[in-house]
């Protein structure tokens, strides 16, 4: 089964930290990255550009709104995601927790929907 795994940080605590750190915590991606991948896990990954990228289009009586920013104002925001293939709910879990921002934010875990063929 598919799994989205998404995470959500403090973009401001995130970012924070020495370079050291940073350096650190990108290493930690690349190792856990590269044993999702070896492990035949990993579908899909990439992080996402800060929310003062983000736009928001909505449709409502049939024009377009759009706003710029990310949809509701949290402490959290999404940052990223990895897309992964896991035998159940437990093992996409497991893969979850080592996430290395599940350590100061949260990881989402949510199965996709498969629709019948159209």
């Amino acid at each position: 089964m598919q799994y989205m795994l998404l995470i959500y940080e403090n973009e401001v605590e995130a970012g924070g930290g020495s370079p050291e750190e940073v350096a650190a915590m990108f290493d930690e991606y690349r190792a856990f990255t590269r044993s999702l991948r070896e492990s035949g896990k990993l579908l899909a990954t990439d992080p996402l550009q800060p929310t003062t990228m983000a736009t928001t289009v909505r449709v409502r009586d049939g024009k377009q709104l759009v706003t710029d920013g990310p949809f509701a104002e949290t402490h959290e925001h999404l940052g990223g995601y990895y897309l992964i293939e896991a035998d159940d709910l437990d093992e996409a879990r497991s893969i979850a927790a080592r996430v290395p921002s599940a350590r100061r934010g949260s990881i989402e875990v949510r199965p996709l929907m498969r629709l019948p063929p159209t």
